[in-house]
């Protein structure tokens, strides 16, 4: 391995401080805001017509964090790419081994779907092991299921060891029957779980308003404030040859003999091996992933009750899917309630997904009032099963992990595992289960998304009267995607009534991005791209902006 040493790199902002003292004040050590952070800020608005402030409560009460961007050109033996819960816990665990990392973010690290998540860590993931016995058999569910485990008991290990002020609890986890017809799917999944020596059991017994038809409870789960757990984790990884380098955006990465060449926006980096914990891979050079997951955003609201929690983390095991825990704060408990999921960028009236969760939290519990609200995609697999493990055939310097189907604390925690086991060339009892190379036949990447691609933006002539029509009906701060004389247009109202207008072609695979009017983005439906509504990137696998529209008016 090689020394880590860079050749140019003069920070920009100052490192935080000892670990354990960034969790102390929100504002410690805190650069200004740079543009694209104050770009952020704005997209991510509150809505005076929705319910709450429109944050992450895990946002809303972690420090923020100050790590500089890369600057210039350097070495390191694994760059890892991605700072929710999989990169940092790779990251950690690859230094703890002795190997020198940097751990890129293009904005801030924890502030992607890890900053936003329920934060359950838990094996059991609504009914799912039943199906994987069925369709991989009893070894791989049991890899699955013990990998699931062993990421529970690693941050478990971690916030003991390291003393994490995180808010850490053991948890009975349910899935649980709303109707009879779903009992015996429940009692199955019991059966099944309990065979591949989980801790699972069926009860009756479940803890929730109104009536159910039984439940699979696995005990000894837990949940935790996620950020501040991982910003303490994250805190150890600089020096010593090892950087996290934030504001930071991964472009291309270059496979040559030997290693690799990560080229951003700041600079390039090389390494022995690269790292993709970017939710979905920013690099797909053998043009696997874009067929094989999809999007899917799910919302959340922090609300409180009138009444005692109870003791546990529940979800449905039908639909529409619904789940519960709480959060201990200085206030007593915040119920976090998420649902309404949709596949990403289909819908575009995404504020009504708000609203009606509020109005089935409403006709749970007694509401006193709705706190926050917030969204997270994740990416779903052909099969249920994340991936996790070398890119594909034939890229050995090439890691990836993604698709945690709406579980990643435990499965992400469980990917820095298998990953470092991986790099550090150690067997690992799991990774069969996960391995991405398990589909054998490679879907072809099509041709003509390079033509779409490089057609994209430009000028197009359009009836004045036609676009002053489309135009008016688009209140302040709200977008759309027209069709005008077979061309499509994504127009943009800002506050101050200027229209903006961009090509709505998505600059990852070329299909339409959507207007999503809860949280003011550009969603691509394909593969879950997002882009603010002035056309700048929120949310890979993009990393290029959507070009501008020059409307010339006849």
């Amino acid at each position: 391995m090689h020394s880590g040493k860079f050749l140019s790199f003069r920070p920009r902002h100052q490192v935080p401080g000892p670990p354990c003292s960034i969790l102390h004040n929100r504002y410690m050590g805190v650069a200004a805001p740079t543009s694209e952070e104050a770009h952020m800020v704005e997209i991510s608005g509150s809505r005076g017509d929705l319910p709450g402030r429109h944050e992450s409560y895990w946002m809303a009460t972690s420090p923020e964090t100050a790590f500089p961007p890369l600057d210039g050109e350097g070495r390191v033996d694994v760059a890892v790419i991605g700072g929710g819960i999989a990169g940092i816990t790779t990251a950690f665990l690859l230094k703890q081994a002795g190997l020198t990392v940097a751990l890129l973010d293009a904005y801030r690290i924890a502030t992607g779907t890890t900053g936003h998540t329920t934060a359950k860590i838990t094996s059991l993931h609504r009914l799912v092991y039943r199906y994987l016995i069925d369709r991989f058999g009893s070894k791989k569910a049991k890899q699955y299921g013990d990998a699931n485990q062993a990421g529970i008991e690693m941050v478990a290990s971690l916030v003991r060891d390291y003393n994490i002020p995180c808010s850490f609890e053991r948890k009975p986890a349910y899935t649980y029957a709303e109707f009879e017809e779903e009992r015996d799917l429940v009692a199955a999944e019991a059966d099944a779980a309990r065979s591949l020596g989980l801790p699972a059991a069926f009860t009756d017994e479940v803890p929730l308003p109104g009536r159910t038809h039984g439940a699979v409870v696995f005990e000894d789960q837990a949940q935790f404030h996620p950020r501040n757990y991982l910003l303490l984790l994250a805190g150890h990884l600089p020096g010593e040859g090892s950087y996290v380098f934030e504001m930071t955006r991964a472009l291309d990465i270059e496979e040559r003999a030997g290693g690799v060449n990560v080229k951003t926006d700041r600079g390039s980096l090389s390494s022995d091996y690269a790292v993709l914990a970017t939710h979905y891979p920013i690099y797909d050079r053998p043009g696997a992933y874009f067929a094989r997951m999809h999007a899917s955003r799910s919302y959340a609201l922090g609300i409180r009750i009138d009444e005692p929690f109870p003791n546990g983390i529940f979800i449905n095991a039908g639909d529409p899917v619904h789940s519960w825990r709480s959060q201990p704060t200085e206030d007593g408990d915040l119920v976090i309630v998420t649902g309404v999921a949709h596949d990403s960028g289909t819908v575009t009236d995404t504020r009504a997904h708000y609203r009606n969760l509020e109005t089935y939290a409403r006709a749970i519990y007694p509401v006193a009032s709705v706190d926050y609200r917030w969204s997270a995609q994740d990416y779903i697999t052909l099969d249920r099963v994340p991936y996790i493990g070398r890119l594909a055939a034939g890229h050995d310097r090439v890691f990836v992990a993604t698709g945690f189907q709406k579980w990643g604390m435990a499965a992400g925690t469980a990917a820095g595992m298998i990953l470092a086991d991986l790099i550090l060339g150690r067997t690992n009892p799991w990774a069969e289960v996960f391995d991405p190379l398990r589909f054998q036949d490679q879907p072809e990447f099509p041709e003509k998304v390079k033509k779409r691609l490089a057609a994209a933006g430009g000028a197009i002539e359009i009836d004045a009267n036609r676009i002053d029509r489309e135009t008016e009906a688009i209140p302040p701060g709200e977008g759309k995607v027209v069709e005008i004389d077979e061309e499509k247009i994504a127009l943009f109202r800002d506050e101050h009534g200027k229209v903006h207008t961009l090509d709505p072609t998505c600059m990852h695979m070329g299909c339409t991005v959507a207007w999503n009017n809860a949280e003011r983005s550009w969603d691509c439906p394909c593969h879950g791209s997002r882009y603010g509504a002035d056309g700048r990137v929120i949310e890979s696998p993009t990393v290029r902006d959507l070009k501008e529209k020059e409307v010339v008016r006849k």
